[in-house]
């Protein structure tokens, strides 16, 4: 079972990248980061963090290596995507459930940015939003897409 998810919270970690093979397909690229979702309520002055957490976050994606490079820790992100339930056992055999963020979107808010800068686009280059197309079958051609 999951649940359609999304938040605003900071990289916790370095990005971890994976590539596992498939046979003769090409390879699944993972990209993994542990992000802290905040609960900020004003106060005096400022605010304070009321019931925030850590989640692990999972981003299946040809691009995961190039977008490993440009996260980094303490990067304020939106992430879009389900939560799952994972269960796994620790070092010590017990059994352990947490739930993680299967994201479908990860985007990088201004908050603490120096600078930005885009690279020449390439003819291989995707259009925007063509890979949740392919990955998910949904098209946004004439509107909404159903759920």
């Amino acid at each position: 079972m999951s649940t359609f998810f999304v938040g605003e919270g900071n990289i916790g970690s370095a990005p971890d990248f994976q590539e596992f093979t498939s046979g003769n397909d090409e390879p699944r690229r993972l990209l993994r980061l542990n992000v802290y979702f905040d609960n900020p309520v004003p106060r005096e002055g400022g605010y304070e963090d009321r019931g925030g957490y850590w989640a692990p976050v999972e981003l299946w994606h040809r691009d995961a290596e190039h977008w490993s490079t440009l996260f980094q820790k303490g990067m304020r992100v939106l992430v879009e995507g389900r939560t799952v339930r994972d269960e796994w056992e620790d070092s010590e055999d017990n059994a352990r459930v947490t739930f993680k963020v299967e994201a479908r979107r990860i985007g990088i808010l201004p908050h603490r940015l120096a600078s930005v800068s885009m690279r020449e686009k390439s003819s291989d280059a995707a259009p925007s939003g063509s890979a949740d197309k392919a990955s998910t079958g949904n098209s946004r051609k004439g509107g909404r897409a159903k759920s």
